[in-house]
């Protein structure tokens, strides 16, 4: 099963080839550590986390590199409304960044670099391009010669008499040609600066990431990934930058995920449509917001809203049940086993190729999704029947096992989901969300409750547990009575 991604390069979904299997190099961009997470960048960063544990799913050795852009004029503006250095930004939104991709589950890359802990190869690239006459220096800034890089505009399908000066560069009488960008900006009175042949200054945005992935990947990666958002400028300089100082390839493939948007409009934080990633992970568990980003083709765009949240925890409740309700039907009566071997066996093997099947074509998660709740249906058959019945044979609890058990290993490994439920798929809700104004119940409360109406019941106090049951169904919590006890789930 060979796996194929939609290279942007090419605009083609190809067969995807590394440079040096089993080793597979990849380098996303990371965020501008000026402010709190969003879902924007949360939809990339689980898009990269997914295919980074699929890929090794495969057998591939995966070096993974991530930055943060450190110093930027964001950051800078941000420390002079606060009265402090940039630093000490750029470290808090680092800090509660590591917070937010610890409680989402996306893992740390192999790599995190800094831009300020490489300025010395930020210079160093600059001097290359420099000598083969693809930027100029003027009056203590450096600029890159556009025009002077034949293949300008490949990734983004732009000839430069399309294109204007691209995001984060302001003109500047400075410039040889208005699409010229900058490499190294000639410092400012009260801004950070770093000495340069050019004089005191820092760096462009462009060139970051060029030096970064020199240094910890080499000169051609296998994937260059990012938001939509990036292929221009952003990624178009890069290659530029790149390849004119090596005349090879930068990267093999360019990954690229949709949008994230809120009524149409891009979510970001300069339109103050965005939803930080902490208002995420307090109203609701994480894998709901890593759930939500899975059911969307990574390409497409993705529309946010809460109703879609709500949505996307009813989904979420049916998986997780599937798994948990394994503990329920062992505790149920024996009925006698019919002999031969439960179909049920051979419907996983069939769902577990064609899920990663879709994961091999281009990625394609709603579908591999698609074929997971195939199988919580079979199981939500049998669970429906043995509960009517009141009990289950032994064949049909081992294969129920053996279907959950699959289910789960294919969320826990390759999606990064149901991380909290042990392989016994006992009940371990060990993320606790803090009480807020409007947000959901404290996992520990409902317990709570679900207890004293079970206590009610056994007294006969039935209009005190009807009452607890009702007010519960209010907040969204849904009671289910089973033979093994009560068990609970948001609607």
């Amino acid at each position: 099963m060979s796996l194929r991604i939609y290279n942007t390069l090419t605009g083609k979904v190809e067969e995807f080839v590394p440079l040096n299997p089993p080793k597979v190099l990849i380098y996303t961009c990371g965020v501008t550590v000026y402010d709190d997470s969003h879902v924007g960048h949360g939809r990339s960063l689980i898009v990269f986390d997914t295919f980074r544990r699929f890929l090794e799913h495969l057998g591939y050795q995966v070096r993974f590199v991530r930055n943060f852009t450190d110093v930027d004029d964001k950051i800078i503006n941000r420390s002079k409304e606060e009265c402090t250095d940039f630093m000490t930004i750029a470290n808090r939104y680092i800090a509660s960044y590591y917070r937010d991709m610890e409680a989402i589950r996306v893992r740390p890359a192999d790599v995190e670099p800094r831009v300020t802990e490489h300025i010395q190869e930020i210079i160093e690239v600059i001097q290359k391009l420099i000598e083969k006459g693809f930027a100029y220096e003027s009056e203590g800034d450096v600029y890159f010669s556009v025009r002077a890089f034949k293949d300008y505009g490949k990734l983004s399908k732009r000839s430069p008499e399309e294109m204007e000066a691209g995001a984060r560069v302001e003109p500047s009488e400075k410039k040889r040609d208005p699409l010229d960008f900058a490499l190294w900006k000639s410092a400012k009175a009260g801004e950070p600066s770093w000495d340069s042949p050019w004089g005191k200054g820092r760096p462009g945005w462009h060139t970051e990431c060029v030096a970064m992935i020199f240094k910890h990947l080499g000169q051609t990666i296998d994937i260059h990934g990012g938001g939509l958002d990036l292929v221009f400028p952003h990624h178009e300089n890069e290659i530029a930058q790149a390849e004119a100082i090596t005349g090879r390839p930068f990267a093999r493939y360019w990954m690229h995920n949709g949008l994230v948007t809120v009524g149409g409009q891009k979510m970001s934080k300069s339109l103050g449509n965005y939803v930080t990633l902490r208002e995420i992970y307090t109203r609701y568990h994480p894998d709901v917001l890593r759930l939500l980003v899975l059911l969307t083709h990574y390409r497409s765009p993705l529309d946010f809203s809460w109703e879609k949240m709500e949505e996307t925890q009813r989904a979420y409740e049916r998986l997780r049940t599937a798994i948990e309700d394994y503990e329920v039907l062992k505790k149920l009566p024996k009925a006698p086993s019919e002999e031969g071997t439960h179909p049920l066996y051979d419907r996983v093997k069939e769902i577990e190729e064609a899920f990663f099947q879709a994961l091999s074509d281009d990625f394609n998660t709603p579908e591999a999704l698609s074929h997971v709740y195939t199988l919580v249906s079979e199981l939500g058959k049998i669970k429906n029947r043995t509960y009517s019945e009141g009990k289950i044979s032994e064949a049909e609890l081992s294969a129920y096992e053996f279907a959950s058990k699959s289910l789960l290993n294919l969320m826990k490994k390759i999606f990064g989901l149901l991380e909290d439920l042990y392989p016994e798929c006992e009940v371990k809700r060990v993320v606790e969300r803090e009480l807020e104004p409007g947000s959901v119940l404290d996992t520990r409360l409902v317990d709570l409750l679900v207890e004293v109406r079970t206590l009610a019941r056994k007294e006969k106090q039935f209009k005190i547990a009807d009452l607890i049951r009702d007010r519960l169904k209010e907040l969204g919590i849904e009671l289910e009575d089973t033979p093994a006890g009560t068990r609970w789930k948001r609607k």
